[in-house]
């Protein structure tokens, strides 16, 4: 029986009980492990959950499957292009030069010409004004720089996500494609980019240095990455000043000039170290657009880039609202060389006729010495543009070219065309080949002056016939269509009497008065038939100018020359040094002195009229060429020598104009400007009143025969008096 009213029944001695046994033990035992008690939470919460089956299980596991797939891919690929990364970061890393090196790699070097005073007029090639880090240039430099190009430069690892990210947005929203225009490149990668990231320039590789530095600035989106493990090299190789003096001394600012330092010197004509804020922020609104906002082809619009660059600079606190506001109102300007911005056709005339080592292939910095007077090149640039202002009809293409030079060969200015600063353009001073007409026929006198002839001797100018060979007859005449019969040799070139003129070649001998003319530095090919005595031949002006300062300077010929000193950078010794261009003479002094009377009659009382000085003698000859195609003067003062070309590059006829006409106007408004302050010198000619003999019968007026052949009578008188009175030949 049971001890209680329910009537329990105790188990038996010996009798398991009916309730199960908890695992692990049973009254006795130790609790469960720690690690078994979350296994079984799980494995509870996983059978209190209702099992999903069909297709909404299959679909939740293959979610889960493919986001696990793609983390996997993600992270896994992550590692590998941090590796990739890592790698390119390291080969760059060990490629790159130290900073010097890296400053200036210029293939080319440059060139700077001084005039005949030692000052600055001209460069050519990349200027390189030496080496500068940030401990040499001014402060305001270095802040304009990073506001302009860069304002996180000291705080980031070469590359910043969000400025590519921002400039991205900017060129899209500007219907442009996503890496054109804006790149938001830091300054680090902007070093990559100067650096062509590691490839040097191979001549084997590219057609020129300009070819090379083309490439180099293509952005694509291949370069830009490769950029980025560049920059990280960089910024692990240098400090942030040395990047920054990377930047400073690689980077081009138009108008050649490679890096600040050269900049400077080139716009400012000081150092890098000496710029104030106005200064700096223009030099540094350069480097978006070198040659667009090149303060040399447009000072306005480089200022008003100046000014952005200046609210910049207040923004980040690099400037206070006052200095900001000083410098703006105080814009900077150009150097007086830079303003000037004269002798480009000058400067590059040096360039093809210096040796090509030292100019245009030079691998070092050159400093020429010129022969080259700023104040003539203006005299000769107002007289030009005053003319052709005044007195040549609106729209008209006509073209001109001048060259002023001494005795001795020395161009002083030059002109190559109407576009006076000219750098890089046809010269048509030296380049353009053109019949010279009548300028020539002093060599024609010259001859025979040197053979014994005299300057009141006399020439038939009548009617004369030759055959020439392969042509038939040739008959020369006038400009004005008559004959003057007996004349003295000064008559024929006052008057500049064509007929004259070929009679005495022919007398003389063409073949002599060729070698004269060419003697005296005309170098083309010259006619052979009896029109070479008219400029039949083609010269260039510079030509023409430097045989007539033979005749100035006494019969001795000269080759033209600009170049009077050249050396290295930092070398005190010359290379090379010419004093003057003097070479042999051609023909005597009294010969040179003679014909340097007559000419003076050709500007006093004849077709050059125009262009007499009304305080000193001139001396020159006029040139016009069939169908005024070419007209010309070229004449001198005991001073200077000068020759004035006028034409039309496309060869067509001048209207109404003679070598007397607008050649002797700009000649003469040329040599009045540059004989200003000189006081007036005499020619080196002889007294025709000292020198002269009994008068022939017809001198200055010599009677017309209106193109009829004289009688017999006529012509046995006129052979008897030029026996008893006249020639020496």
């Amino acid at each position: 029986m049971s001890s209680s009213g329910r009537g329990t029944r105790t188990p038996r001695s010996g009798q398991r009980s009916l309730v199960a046994e908890r695992r692990g033990g049973g009254a006795g035992s130790r609790a469960a492990t720690p690690k078994a008690a979350p296994k079984r939470q799980r494995r509870a919460r996983k059978a209190r959950q209702p099992r999903r089956s069909g297709i909404v299980g299959w679909f939740a596991a293959m979610i889960r499957m493919i986001f696990r797939l793609i983390f996997g891919l993600i992270w896994r690929g992550a590692v590998v292009m941090a590796l990739i990364l890592a790698g390119a970061t390291f080969y760059y890393y060990q490629q790159l030069p130290d900073v010097a090196a890296a400053s200036d790699a210029r293939a080319r070097g440059s060139v700077t010409m001084l005039d005949r005073d030692g000052q600055v007029f001209a460069w050519r090639g990349e200027q390189f004004g030496g080496m500068i880090d940030t401990d040499t240039v001014s402060p305001h430099l270095v802040n304009a720089v990073v506001a302009t190009e860069d304002r996180r430069f000291f705080r980031h690892m070469g590359v910043s996500p969000r400025g590519i990210a921002s400039a991205i947005r900017i060129n899209l929203s500007e219907g442009r494609g996503p890496l054109e225009g804006h790149g938001g490149s830091t300054i680090t990668q902007q070093v990559a980019k100067l650096m062509c990231l590691g490839v040097g320039y191979d001549p084997d590789v590219w057609d020129s240095e300009s070819d090379y530095e083309t490439d180099c600035r293509r952005t694509s989106l291949w370069r830009k990455i490769q950029e980025i493990p560049f920059s990280l090299a960089m910024e692990l190789r240098y400090s942030k000043e040395e990047i920054l003096t990377i930047y400073f001394n690689r980077a081009y600012l138009g108008a050649g000039a490679r890096g600040f330092e050269a900049a400077a010197q080139r716009y400012f004509g000081i150092t890098a170290a000496e710029v104030n804020p106005q200064q700096s922020a223009m030099l540094a609104g350069l480097l978006v657009a070198p040659s667009y906002y090149a303060p040399t082809r447009n000072l306005e619009r480089a200022q008003r880039r100046a000014n952005l660059v200046m609210n910049l600079m207040q923004e980040q606190g690099f400037l206070t609202a006052a200095q900001a506001e000083t410098a703006r109102a105080n814009p900077a300007i150009l150097s007086d060389a830079a303003e000037a911005n004269v002798g480009g056709y000058f400067a590059d005339w040096i360039m093809r006729e210096a040796p090509e080592f030292l100019t245009s292939e030079t691998t070092e910095d050159v400093i020429i010495r010129t022969t080259f007077d700023p104040a003539m090149q203006a005299a000769a640039e107002a007289a030009l543009e005053d003319v052709f202002a005044n007195q040549v009809r609106d729209g008209s293409e006509a073209q001109a070219a001048i060259v002023v030079m001494s005795a001795d060969g020395a161009v002083r200015a030059m002109v190559g065309g109407r576009d006076t600063q000219g750098a890089g353009l046809f010269n048509r001073a030296t380049q353009a080949m053109r019949q010279t007409g009548s300028a020539f026929k002093p060599f024609v006198y010259a001859t025979a002056l040197e053979l014994g002839w005299r300057f009141d001797d006399v020439i038939l100018d009548g009617p004369l016939t030759i055959n020439v060979p392969g042509s038939g007859p040739y008959s020369p005449t006038n400009y004005s269509g008559e004959f003057y019969g007996e004349v003295t040799l000064t008559d024929a070139l006052r008057a500049s009497l064509n007929t004259a003129a070929v009679r005495l070649s022919e007398e003389v001998g063409r073949d002599l008065v060729r070698t004269v003319a060419s003697e005296f530095g005309i170098q083309s090919d010259l006619a052979a038939g009896p029109a070479l005595a008219l400029g039949a031949s083609e010269s260039t002006l510079i030509e023409m100018t430097g045989a007539y300062a033979g005749i100035l300077n006494g019969g001795s010929a000269v080759r033209p020359f600009g170049l009077s000193e050249l050396r290295l950078v930092g070398d005190s010794e010359a290379l090379f040094e010419q004093m003057d261009g003097i070479q042999e003479r051609v023909i005597s002094e009294n010969a040179a002195r003679q014909l340097t009377y007559m000419m003076a009659e050709v500007v006093a009382n004849g077709t050059g009229a125009r262009a007499a000085l009304s305080d000193r003698p001139v001396a020159g000859k006029t040139g016009t060429t069939q169908a005024a195609r070419d007209a010309w003067f070229v004449g001198f003062t005991a001073d200077y020598v000068a020759g004035v070309w006028m034409g039309y590059d496309d060869n067509q006829p001048l209207s109404g104009v003679t070598g007397g006409g607008l050649p002797a106007e700009i000649w003469r408004q040329t040599m009045e400007r540059i004989h200003r302050d000189l006081p007036p010198r005499p020619l080196p000619m002889i007294d025709p009143l000292a020198e002269a003999r009994p008068a022939p019968m017809i001198v200055q007026n010599p009677p017309r025969t209106n193109g009829r052949q004289p009688d017999l009578a006529e012509q046995i008188l006129m052979e008897v008096l030029g026996g008893l009175l006249g020639r020496n030949n």
